[in-house]
This record gives C-alpha cells, structure tokens and sequence, in this order.
C-alpha cells in the first residue's frame, strides 16, 4: 500500500496590474455567451478597460518554484471560483506545461471556498490508488467579474495564487473532509470536535467568516474568499512544522452550506 499523502510545499504570489488577455475580444463573446441563458447584463467598463489577470501568468513561475526540474508532477489541479480571463481556453493543461513531467490535468470551480479542499481531495485521491507520486494543487484567483452577478458575491482585493505540493510521505498525515447541509452553529462544533481529537498543541486556521467561540485560532484577515486560508498557511506552516504541532484549517460556505476542513499530523521523530 502507498504511504499516506502528506503536504510538503506551500507558496503564494501575490500581483497587481493585468494581463493583456483581458483585452482579448474574444472574452467578451466568450462571457457573453455564458450569461445570456441567465439575462446577466456584462461589465463593459471592465471589459474596456482590460482589468483582470490570466490565471497560467499568475501561477507558472510559482509553479517552476515550487518544483524543481528533476521533481516530476503526476497530476495537477487547478481550482478557482471568480473566472479566468483567457477566454475558452483549458488553463490546467496550459500550467501542466510549466512543471516537468506530464501529469493530468483537471480544473475545478463553481464550488465557492470549498472548491479549493475538493482540489485536495481530487490530487489526493490519485495518490492514494498509487498512480500518483506527486500530485500539485494550484488556487488562483483574480480581481474582476466581468458581468454583474445574480447575487452578490465577495471579490478578492489583489489577484492571487496558491501551489500545495502533495507528495506520498511516510512523515505527515495529510485528512480532507467536507460536510453538506451545515449551518454555522454546527460547523463551529464540528471544528472544535476536530482540534480536540488532534490533542495539545493543535494550530488552528480559520477562514475570515467561521466563527468559533471558545477556540484558540489563527483568523484569516478578510480581503481574499479563495486564497486567503491557504496564502495564511503558506506563512505559518514552517514555523508550525518545526515545533512538531499538529495543522487544522477550516472554512464554511455559508451559501453552500459545506463545511471544509484540512488536518496534518506529523508522524513519529526519525
């Protein structure tokens, strides 16, 4: 059986300014044709503008830093929730070309905040069958929507991405569970459930809007919905790693109702 996966790279960039694909004419048709089944008007000041970033520039260098050219991906991952703004162009496989080796390449949205634990479990999955050694989990997300929701919806404040490197480890524990049908009531319960049953020492991390009375934790500052969890962890984790403490995150969409939480625990001193 195939050592349990465990989380061993996690980076995060940060951008400003936007891509020249933002100005591609095609991304209006290609918006357009997405939103007229649904009568959504277009954001035609954004799209004049050129404002938004291509999510392969965000993330392709970050990805040539987090593995080296002798470090081959099996699977990648790419989950985001605000749209890219290359226009119907398959983005996974175009980062797929960024790292070595030739993994498989998935994309995932449309499923708020949760959308980037479902990644995890999706690159963890592989690696669990065994035909996955390294499997890398890519977050981005950028600034502008360019048509006007049905509902409100929170926008980041800064374009963003995030890689996690999941590499089969005999070290580290690596546990993604995700819960339907909770409330906020419930959800608190379930995580301090959680962080009891990891023991002393436990690091909790919290994303901005999951209140949890009563627990010890780490908030994450509001600003950034999809990456701001993971780019807080990208932070903290060296130093929770070297005092040997067990991680759990933890997010609840509230217009999803799923409650997401990610648990590491390190194994035993070698």
């Amino acid at each position: 059986m195939p050592a349990a996966p465990g989380l061993t790279r996690v980076l995060t960039r940060y951008a400003d300014g936007r891509s020249e694909l933002s100005l591609d004419p095609d991304l209006r048709v290609f918006v357009a044709d997405l939103v007229r089944p649904y009568g959504l008007p277009l954001r035609e000041d954004l799209l004049a503008e050129g404002a938004g970033h291509a999510y392969e520039e965000l993330a392709a260098g970050l990805l040539g830093e987090a593995l080296g050219p002798e470090e081959p991906a099996d699977v990648l991952v790419l989950a985001f929730d605000t749209p890219d703004v290359r226009p119907g162009a398959p983005t996974s496989l175009a980062l797929s070309r960024s790292c070595s080796g030739t993994p498989t390449a998935l994309a995932l949205c449309d499923q708020g905040t949760a959308g980037a634990f479902a990644a995890l479990r999706a690159a963890t999955a592989y690696q669990r069958t065994g035909t996955a050694r390294r499997a890398v989990v890519v977050l981005a997300e950028q600034t502008a929507l360019h048509h006007v929701p049905a509902d409100p919806v929170a926008l980041p404040e800064r374009h963003c991405a995030v890689v996690l490197v999941c590499e089969t480890s005999p070290d580290e524990e690596l546990t993604v569970r995700q819960e339907n049908g909770i409330d906020a009531a419930a959800a608190a319960e379930e995580v301090r459930r959680q962080a009891k049953a990891l023991g002393e020492g436990v690091a909790v991390l919290l994303a901005a809007g999951l209140e949890v009375p009563g627990l010890d934790a780490v908030r994450t500052p509001a600003g950034q919905p999809f990456t701001g969890l993971w780019s807080a962890l990208a932070e903290r984790l060296p130093a929770w790693r070297s005092e040997r403490r067990p991680v759990l995150l933890a997010d609840l969409d509230p217009r999803l109702g799923v409650l997401s939480t990610l648990t590491l625990r390190a194994g035993p001193p070698s």
